[in-house]
């Protein structure tokens, strides 16, 4: 069973069946519903063509779901609309997709979230990781997103801001966790930038740019995490490289800055850097300064503080991070680094193995246990 070619066609199949009169939340339904049939079908009696198969199917569980709830008058309508075995009309609807789910009804942060686990195909536990919000909490704020939209034609397009924020999410879920969809979100987000003259598009085209080009470099052939500081730079791509600092340059000339060009700003120090050492720390908790101003988001300000280390020394950092929550993720980890840069190995081996049980995959949680490793090694000598 090709579960990538189910994941790309399911974003097309939705948006067929939306176009085609279904209310978002049955239409979700109706397809997952085909999903589910295909992974049974398809392994002995393979179709000739995918995506007619799921919509055809994924109509016909619409049909009877609607006959369950009595739309007998709006049933025989769409009976006669019913797709007939086949090809199925080519054409990428995913953007569009993206847009209609971001619908006026909803707040911006329940329609990322519908989004995410109807589009992007994240898990409520994903999302609301990425949320810092409890799995209970992101399931019950996703289920609200679809009681709202039930019944609401899409014909109302939602705004710019809220479909940056949805690729923003998952472009770092592909970069970092268990689904790869990173390279799918630099995709749509060039589409959009084709489409849409916007300087924070440019701004998160550039950041998945630069940061896509150290791909190659952040993990051993057996998986392990290679710390930026340590990645071998002739591995990153440097014509991405290139091409993000361009699109970067263009959008901060424009001189609207918003989040998405601070955070690509940062990247593209980062890239610019020949070593580790000769990174300008000093310009990157400027531009920090900045992005916390934009966002006032706490995880901006726990990088921050790293780079505060970096620029001022370990005890600047350290009294930086004094002043956030201490239950934020990752806050753990980065206190450890800064108590190791400080001296202080048996603090920092205590917090390294505290952050590994915290940690959010498996590959994190092995990196931080070695450190931890490493620092008693280092004690006991």
């Amino acid at each position: 069973m090709n579960e990538v070619l189910l994941r790309s066609l399911t974003p097309s199949v939705l948006a067929i069946l939306v176009r085609r009169g279904a209310d978002f939340a049955a239409a979700e339904d109706a397809v997952q519903d085909a999903l589910v049939e295909a992974v049974r079908v398809w392994p002995a009696d393979p179709p000739r063509d995918a995506k007619g198969w799921l919509v055809t199917v994924a109509w016909r569980r619409f049909l009877d779901a609607m006959r369950a709830d009595a739309a007998r008058r709006r049933r025989e309508d769409r009976l006669d609309e019913e797709p007939t075995p086949g090809p199925a009309p080519a054409g990428d609807d995913t953007l569009q997709l993206y847009f209609l789910c971001a619908h006026p009804s909803l707040t911006p942060s329940s329609a990322v979230a519908l989004t995410l686990r109807a589009v992007g195909g994240l898990t409520t536990r994903q999302i609301a990781q990425a949320y810092l919000v409890p799995e209970a909490t992101m399931a019950q704020r996703i289920s609200r997103a679809k009681r709202t939209v039930s019944g609401v034609r899409f014909d109302q397009p939602g705004d710019v801001a809220t479909v940056l924020r949805v690729l923003y999410l998952v472009f770092n879920e592909g970069y970092s966790g268990d689904v790869d969809l990173a390279a799918e979100a630099i995709r749509l987000t060039r589409q959009l930038a084709a489409a849409i003259d916007h300087p924070e598009v440019a701004g998160l085209l550039a950041l998945m740019l630069l940061h896509h080009a150290r791909r190659a470099a952040r993990t051993t052939p057996d998986g392990s995490l290679v710390p930026l500081a340590e990645q071998d730079r002739g591995r990153w791509d440097t014509e991405s490289i290139a091409e993000g600092v361009e699109i970067l340059q263009a959008a901060l000339a424009r001189d609207r800055l918003g989040e998405f060009q601070a955070q690509a700003a940062i990247a593209a120090l980062h890239a610019d850097a020949p070593t580790a050492e000769e990174t300008d720390w000093v310009q990157i908790v400027e531009w920090y300064d900045e992005l916390a101003r934009l966002t006032d988001n706490p995880i901006v300000r726990l990088n921050r503080a790293v780079a505060v280390g970096e620029a001022d020394g370990p005890r600047a950092g350290l009294a930086a991070l004094a002043a956030l929550d201490a239950s934020l993720p990752r806050h753990a980890a980065v206190a450890a680094y800064l108590h190791e840069r400080d001296g202080d190995l048996a603090t920092a081996a205590r917090l390294y193995a505290e952050a590994a049980q915290k940690a959010p995959n498996l590959a994190e949680r092995d990196h931080l246990t070695r450190q931890a490793a490493r620092l008693n090694a280092r004690r006991c000598r």
